[in-house]
């Protein structure tokens, strides 16, 4: 039998509260609505090992077409834990980056919606200006600015 290769990163995925909220945050941040639909059934706990369930997803995905964000908000089973507000150092899923090309308009724009700047923009090297923001329902995002190439 032929070795199984890596193809591609198809997406990440992200448990929202609540999906609309979510869908206009990360369409304010460049994203575009791909797809939403229902999830439910015994087949798709067969796949999660929920067993009976039913979720709504949103898949959205980055200008160049390449990255995709699942947002998903189950509807059953209930949700069982809540790691948004968990700090930088946590394991496990801790956050999603995005290379921006205006890292400052892209902050003040997305405060004004009630992210907040979790410590401050910082240069790395002369090579990116990076910062981490609490989102939409506190989820944590990075994003990088590349400036050695502008």
């Amino acid at each position: 039998m032929t070795k199984s290769k890596l193809l591609e990163m198809n997406n990440v995925g992200i448990v929202v509260e609540n999906l609309d909220n979510a869908i206009s945050f990360f369409t304010e941040m460049g994203l575009k609505l791909e797809g939403r639909t229902m999830i439910e059934g015994e087949w798709a706990g067969r796949v999660t090992g929920l067993g009976n369930q039913s979720v709504e997803i949103a898949m959205m995905v980055t200008p160049d077409g390449h990255s995709r964000l699942e947002l998903s908000r189950f509807l059953t089973p209930a949700i069982i834990s809540d790691h948004r507000a968990a700090p930088v150092n946590s394991l496990g899923y801790l956050r999603v980056m995005f290379k921006v090309d205006n890292i400052d308009e892209l902050v003040s724009r997305l405060t004004k919606q009630g992210a907040e700047l979790v410590g401050e923009v910082v240069n790395y090297e002369n090579i990116y200006r990076l910062c981490y923001i609490r989102g939409v329902e506190g989820l944590l995002i990075g994003l990088a600015e590349q400036i050695n190439n502008k």
